[in-house]
């Protein structure tokens, strides 16, 4: 095999002339030189250099190996350097993932730092639910994925086996009552879901509606859901238009809101947690890990929301 080692030994015996002017000029000694020469003619199977009096000459395999080495060792030099910037952070690539509520608050901060700290670090960022987002990660197709969890299930809830995975905790994002300002249980301090079975509701996600309908019937009642979707600035437009009810995380009521919705703690009291999940191998490069930081940075930084009223 021809290592490159073999091939800057070549170059230099080109350039040089002579054994002992090649090995000053690579910084070896000249038997260095004489045993690397011998053992690339051992591998190739010919002779390589052959000596004219004081002076060596390349033979017509040393020849080619000469010629190629110049863009070999030009391509592998680029790399290093390449390589090399990527690991002092002055280079590289992250592929970030985040539900959408995430991407109004937390991701904005998190890129925000990463940008101030590292400003030749490239993050692109894709919005995806958790199940899209995990199934990216697994395939390679991301590099970090924001998901979420409600209460008494896990992250992959079956869809995703998660050993592969590392997972990082973000914040806890507290599940609050979106209703009407004109609504009966307005001024109240808590709302109680046993109160509102006879509500219509208004689902997002499939995995919060999937929580609407565990929360619900742990208060005994199926809800009649009226009206479904994954943009919450519409949710709350339906509930200021008394179109409904919904249930609503902390994380988008930081962004976005409605005069005429209030919203509220809810009992019983629920909350999901907010992950960032990688791979080891991911974890330990630099760019990656640097994003990651970022994104405890923000998360602890992130303010609680308070009941509307």
């Amino acid at each position: 095999m021809i290592d490159a080692a073999g091939l800057r030994v070549m170059r230099a015996i080109a350039d040089e002339g002579s054994f002992t002017l090649a090995a000053l000029s690579l910084g070896y000694s000249q038997p260095a030189i004489s045993q690397m020469v011998r053992r690339l003619e051992q591998r190739t199977g010919t002779v390589l250099v052959e000596r004219v009096g004081r002076n060596v000459r390349l033979t017509e395999a040393g020849q080619v190996l000469a010629r190629h080495a110049v863009g070999v060792l030009a391509a592998l030099d680029a790399a290093e350097e390449e390589v090399a910037a990527i690991a002092g952070l002055r280079a590289g690539r992250v592929r970030l993932m985040a539900f959408p509520s995430s991407s109004a608050t937390l991701v904005p901060r998190a890129l925000a730092l990463v940008k101030e700290r590292f400003p030749d670090i490239k993050v692109t960022f894709t919005e995806a639910e958790p199940p899209e987002s995990l199934a990216a990660l697994r395939a390679g197709e991301c590099d970090l994925a924001v998901a979420f969890a409600y209460e008494g299930t896990d992250l992959g809830r079956g869809e995703e086996d998660l050993d592969m995975f590392v997972i990082h905790k973000l914040l806890d994002d507290e599940v609050r009552l979106a209703l009407p300002r004109n609504h009966p249980m307005a001024r109240s301090s808590v709302a109680d879901l046993s109160l509102l079975g006879d509500e219509s509701w208004i689902a997002g996600c499939p995995r919060c509606r999937g929580h609407l309908l565990q929360m619900c019937r742990k208060s005994g009642f199926t809800p009649n859901v009226a009206f479904e979707t994954e943009d919450y600035v519409a949710v709350l437009g339906l509930v200021a238009e008394g179109l409904g009810v919904a249930l609503i995380p902390d994380l988008i009521l930081r962004s976005a809101n409605h005069p005429d919705v209030v919203t509220l703690p809810i009992s019983p009291d629920s909350r999901r947690e907010v992950h960032v999940v990688t791979t080891a191998d991911l974890q330990r490069v630099p760019a990656v890990k640097a994003t990651l930081d970022a994104l405890c940075e923000a998360a602890t930084a992130t303010p609680r929301v308070f009941a509307s009223g």
